[in-house]
């Protein structure tokens, strides 16, 4: 099969997700500093990472073949909460979400030459309590490090999970939908 694409990202998560769509890319893995800018909007703020790595990834290979970066952020108060730096990161992120609501940005930039195309997910994700011990107890999984907002819900994240209103796998990572989309805008077909 020829190879279709390149993804700018190291997240197993996202390639899963391609590959379930029966894509063929590489994976290349750019590294960018990640840190919202002033006055930056959590929706500013994903598009703009997920273009970075987009071209940042482009200076990469040595084809023109069209690279897809992403970026998935959990919000909370309009604030972006981020990868915990440790263990004690991650329990208070789990403690604030604990029985509220909270919105998941998921961004996908396709870049081929000068081209640049973006698209964006938003999901509303609300938690049931989760105590001090709880959290503690899921940081011992070893599932929370790495991840924005200190949880994955394709895991065992999941059981803290009251409600979910918009993209599943754009929590996950990578909205399926809004990706299929943006490849199909590069003429790269999902199904058939």
């Amino acid at each position: 099969m020829t190879l279709q694409f390149h993804l700018a990202s190291k997240s197993p998560r996202r390639q899963i997700l391609l590959r379930q769509m029966k894509l063929n890319f590489d994976v290349i893995n750019p590294e960018i500093p990640e840190q919202p800018g002033t006055g930056e909007t959590p929706e500013q703020y994903a598009l703009r990472i997920a273009a970075d790595k987009a071209r940042a990834g482009q200076a990469m290979v040595r084809d023109a073949l069209p690279v897809l970066g992403a970026d998935t952020d959990v919000v909370l108060d309009g604030r972006i909460l981020g990868k915990p730096r440790d263990r004690k990161d991650a329990i208070i992120m789990l403690l604030a979400l604990s029985g509220r609501e909270h919105e998941v940005y998921s961004a996908g930039a396709m870049v081929q030459v000068e081209r640049l195309e973006t698209a964006l997910s938003v999901t509303r994700v609300r938690f049931g309590p989760i105590s001090a011990a709880l959290a503690q107890n899921y940081w011992d999984t070893g599932e929370p490090d790495g991840k924005a907002g200190a949880y994955a819900i394709q895991g065992q994240g999941a059981s803290f999970v009251r409600e979910i209103t918009g993209s599943y796998t754009g929590v996950v990572g990578l909205p399926l939908f809004e990706t299929s989309v943006l490849l199909g805008k590069f003429g790269i077909r999902v199904i058939g």
